[in-house]
């Protein structure tokens, strides 16, 4: 045998052995993924309060839709988790349901459709320690429909439904 094929084996080995242990640590890696993941949603719980507040006055500060105040929101119980594709974090997507009135001299005081409470979905992003919110908001859209809608940046990690009493 020449050095070569010496050169060759020992490759051929060392794929081998790199193929096997990256299998080997596989379930290992997955329940890490698994338990981060189980963290972020009891913080997400832990401080939703908090961030639907904080979503609130970012998104009315938005200054859309234009020409209309933010009167109301209401927040569904459910909750759906996606992973964005580029970055890895991760957001939480709620349903949400948004009042508003319009704002004298914004050119919608004449609209009917004014009053009419438009179905939405809230965007909460989490940055490997805390949960927070920009305001983000896509309308006309459930949170299913949203990660569907972006599959190409976004991909379904978890949904948690709430209990029916």
């Amino acid at each position: 045998m020449g050095p070569a094929l010496y050169l060759i084996a020992t490759c051929a080995v060392a794929v081998v052995a790199g193929l096997a242990t990256a299998l080997a640590l596989r379930p290992i890696r997955l329940a890490r993924q698994a338990e981060r993941l189980a963290r972020s949603q009891r913080d997400f719980h832990r401080q939703r309060e908090q961030l639907e507040a904080k979503f609130i006055e970012r998104a009315s500060q938005t200054g859309k839709p234009r020409g209309l105040r933010w009167t109301d929101v209401a927040f569904d119980d459910d909750v759906v988790y996606a992973r964005d594709r580029k970055s890895g974090g991760l957001k939480a997507l709620v349903a949400i349901e948004v009042s508003f009135e319009a704002i004298e001299g914004g050119g919608m005081e004449h609209v009917e459709a004014v009053s009419n409470v438009r179905a939405a979905t809230a965007e909460f992003l989490y940055d490997g320690t805390r949960w927070k919110t920009d305001g983000r908001v896509y309308f006309n859209l459930a949170p299913t429909a949203t990660v569907k809608y972006l599959a190409s940046d976004l991909e379904l990690v978890a949904e948690e439904h709430a209990a029916k009493a």
